[in-house]
C-alpha cells in the first residue's frame, strides 16, 4: 500500500531522529570509552544535531526525494545535511561550553553520514530487489548505451507499471564493451545483436539512439529482423525528458524510419517573402500532397488560403483541420469545390480571389487506371492544367507552381505522358505571360493514398501474399511533408520556365520494401509469401527524374536541381486537346506516348541559370 506524503514524512523523521541520537551516543561511547555517555557535551550535541538535521533536511528537500530513483544528487544532499548539522553542533559547543569536542564531532559526523546514507541505500536495495522484481517482464535488449539508452534503463528498472526488463546494451563504442551500466552489461556492437538475443532469450529490442541516421537505422533493423524479438524505437528524447511520453510507449519501427531522410531546412526568409500576407490558392487541396502543402503554407501566415478541389469530403476535412490548427492566426481559409475542366469556373475563381501564388497539385496519378482511361488523363492533367494556368495568367498571378512526377521522364505510361505534356503547357505559358510558371518533379511519396505501402499493409493484414510486379522494380521515395516543403521552397526560387527536380535520395527496390514491411508487422518471410505478378501496362522498372540533356549538376538549393525541357510541342498538344474525344483509347494512348517521347532537335536550348 502506497503511503501519503505526510505518512512518509513522519516515518522518515522518526527514523532519522533515532539515527541521529544513536550516532551521537555511540560516538560518546567510542570517544570516552565509558558506557555512561549522558554527559553534558553529548546531550547538548544531541539536541542541536537532531534539531539541525530535521531543519536542514526540510530546507534541502531531503524528505521529498523518491529514493527508488536516487543518484549522486541525493548523496550530495545527504552530505550537506550531515555536515551542516555537525557545524551547528560545533558552534553550539563553542558558545555554551567554551570548548569543542573535536573527536566526538568527527566520529559523530562519520557515523551520522554512514547511517543516514546507508538507510537510504538499504531502502533503495529493498525496492530494487523486492518490490520491483517482476518475473513476468519481457526481457529487453537496449540498442545504444548513451544518455538516451541509460535513461531508458533507469525508467525500466524503476517503473513498476512497465512490462519490460533490460538485460543488456548493444553499442558500437568499443570502450563501453564488457562494462556494466546501472547493472546492465554492454554486450558488444551491432554484430552482437543476433547472438545476444539467442543467449539471453530476449523478447524485445528497443532502439534508443535519437540521433541515428537512416542508413545506420537500416543496418540495425536488418540485424534485428534476423531474430524473433519484437523491435521498437524510442520516442523523441525531448518528449521523454519533458514527460510527454514514457519509455513504455516506445513505438514500432515504421517504414518511414527506414526510407525517410534527414529533412532539409527551409529558407524561412525566402519562403516568407513569397507567402506571408499573400493570397495563395492550392488545387487538389484535399489530396495527400495538396493537403500537406496547405498545412505547410499556413505556417507562413498567408492573408488568405483558397482550398480548391473536386471532392467535397476531402476539402471539408482539410478545411476543418486547418481552422482548428491555426485558429489563433488571422488566416482566412476559403474552400472552392470546382472541376479544373470547367474553364469558366477557373476564370471566376481567379477573378474573385486574385491569388498571388498558385500551387497546382490536382491530377490523376494512378498509372494502371489512366492506361485504361487515357481520355481522363487528357481532361484532368492536360486540359485542367491549361485552364488553371490560363486563368492564373489572365488575372496576374505572380507565381504558378505545378506539381509533376518522375514518371514524366521518358514516359511509358499515359499518366506520365499526360504530365510531361502538362509540363510543356506550363512552360509555354511562361514564355507568353508575366506570371512565373514552374514545375516541380519528384517520385513516390510515403503514405499517399496511391502509394504501394498502404496496399502492402492491407495484404499483410490479410495474411498475404504480398504482390510485387517484378523482383528488380525500383522506385524513389520521399515523405509527404518533405516533398511538400521542397515544392514550396522551389516555388520561392522560381524565375520562370524551370523544371525543378527534387533529389529523392537512394532508390529502393520494391521487393526489399515489401520484405521490410513484412518484418515490421511481426511476421517472417516464411509466414507471408511474396508473389510476382509481372509488370503492369505503362510501368517501367526504373524511374528517372531528368533526362541527361535536361539536368544541371549543381543544386540550386539543398536537394533541389533545375533543368529546362529542350522542345515544346504546343501545336501538337492543342490538336490532341481539340480531337481526343474522337480517337479510340488505343489510338489516344499511342499518340500521347509518341508525342511525350518525341526526340528533340540536335541543338538544345540552353537551360536557364538560377541565381541563388
Amino acid at each position: 500500500m502506497d503511503m501519503s506524503y505526510k505518512q512518509r514524512l513522519s516515518l522518515f523523521i522518526l527514523i532519522d531522529s533515532c539515527i541521529v541520537l544513536t550516532a551521537v551516543f555511540i560516538s560518546g561511547f567510542l570517544v570516552n570509552g565509558d558506557i555512561h555517555v549522558l554527559t553534558y557535551p553529548v546531550l547538548l550535541s544531541s539536541i542541536v544535531l537532531l534539531t539541525s538535521h530535521l531543519l536542514f533536511s526540510i530546507k534541502l528537500k531531503l524528505y521529498k526525494k523518491a529514493w527508488e530513483y536516487a543518484s549522486i544528487g541525493e548523496l550530495v544532499i545527504v552530505c550537506k545535511v550531515v555536515t551542516y548539522s555537525i557545524l551547528m553542533a560545533l558552534g553550539a559547543q563553542q558558545i555554551v561550553l567554551q570548548e569543542i569536542s573535536f573527536r566526538l564531532l568527527a566520529v559523530t559526523w562519520l557515523l551520522h553520514l554512514l547511517l543516514i546514507g546507508g538507510s537510504r541505500f538499504m531502502w533503495r536495495m529493498y525496492l530494487d530487489q523486492v518490490i520491483n522484481r517482476y518475473p513476468n517482464r519481457k526481457r529487453t535488449l537496449i540498442i545504444g548505451a548513451g544518455s538516451a539508452g541509460t535513461m531508458v534503463v533507469r525508467q525500466l528498472l524503476h517503473n513498476k507499471d512497465c512490462d519490460l526488463i533490460p538485460v543488456g546494451f548493444i553499442d558500437d563504442n568499443t570502450r563501453k564493451h564488457n562494462l556494466d551500466i546501472m547493472g546492465v552489461p554492454v554486450l558488444g556492437g551491432v554484430e552482437s545483436i543476433v547472438p545476444s538475443v539467442v543467449e539471453l532469450k530476449v523478447d524485445n529490442i528497443v532502439i534508443a539512439i535519437p540521433s541515428l541516421r537512416k542508413r545506420e537505422l537500416n543496418k540495425i533493423f536488418h540485424e534485428c529482423a534476423k531474430t524473433n524479438a519484437e523491435t521498437k524505437i524510442l520516442p523523441m528524447l525531448e518528449d521523454l525528458v519533458t514527460g510527454k511520453v514514457s519509455v513504455n510507449q516506445a513505438r514500432d519501427v515504421q517504414v518511414e524510419d527506414l526510407l525517410g531522410r534527414t529533412p532539409v531546412k527551409m529558407d524561412i526568409e525566402l519562403v516568407s517573402d513569397t507567402i506571408e500576407g499573400k493570397v495563395v490558392l492550392v488545387t487538389g487541396a484535399g489530396g495527400s500532397i495538396g493537403s500537406e502543402i496547405s498545412r505547410q503554407i499556413s505556417r507562413f501566415n498567408p492573408k488568405r488560403l483558397i482550398l480548391l478541389g473536386h471532392g467535397e469530403n476531402s476539402i471539408y476535412t482539410i478545411e476543418m483541420e486547418l481552422k482548428e490548427r491555426f485558429k489563433e492566426s488571422s488566416i482566412e481559409f476559403v474552400t472552392e469545390i470546382a472541376d479544373l475542366q470547367d474553364s469558366k469556373k477557373m476564370m471566376n475563381v481567379m477573378r474573385v480571389y486574385k491569388p498571388n501564388v498558385v500551387y497546382h497539385a490536382a491530377a490523376h496519378k494512378h498509372v494502371p487506371l489512366m492506361e485504361r482511361n487515357p481520355e481522363e488523363a487528357v481532361k484532368n492533367n492536360m486540359i485542367g492544367t491549361k485552364n488553371i494556368a490560363e486563368a492564373a495568367s489572365w488575372y496576374g498571378v505572380e507565381t504558378f507552381v505545378m506539381v509533376s512526377t518522375d514518371k514524366a521522364v521518358n514516359p511509358t505510361s499515359v499518366m506520365g505522358a499526360s504530365k510531361k505534356l502538362a509540363e510543356m503547357i506550363v512552360q509555354q505559358m511562361d514564355q507568353v505571360s508575366d506570371t512565373k510558371f514552374v514545375a516541380v518533379r519528384f517520385g513516390n511519396v510515403l503514405g499517399s493514398r496511391g502509394s504501394v505501402i498502404p496496399h502492402f499493409k492491407k495484404q499483410i493484414e490479410r495474411g498475404g501474399p504480398v504482390t510485387v510486379t517484378h523482383p528488380d522494380m525500383i522506385r524513389y521515395f520521399m515523405t509527404i511533408p518533405e516533398a511538400s516543403r521542397l515544392v514550396i521552397q522551389a516555388g520561392s526560387l522560381a524565375q520562370g520556365g524551370e523544371i525543378f527536380v527534387l533529389d529523392m535520395g537512394d532508390p529502393v527496390k520494391i521487393v526489399d520494401l515489401a520484405k521490410n514491411l513484412i518484418k515490421l508487422s511481426g511476421n517472417s518471410l516464411d509466414d507471408i509469401e511474396i508473389k510476382y505478378t509481372g509488370i503492369r501496362p505503362g510501368e517501367k522498372l526504373f524511374e528517372e527524374l531528368l533526362k541527361e540533356d535536361e539536368v544541371r549538376e549543381e543544386q540550386v538549393y539543398p536537394k533541389i536541381y533545375v533543368g529546362k525541357t529542350a522542345e515544346l510541342y504546343i501545336e501538337e498538344i492543342e490538336q490532341i486537346i481539340a480531337g481526343y474525344s474522337s480517337l479510340s483509347r488505343d489510338a489516344l494512348r499511342e499518340l500521347l506516348l509518341e508525342l511525350a517521347n518525341r526526340q528533340t532537335a540536335p541543338e538544345q536550348k540552353e537551360m536557364i541559370p538560377l541565381s541563388s
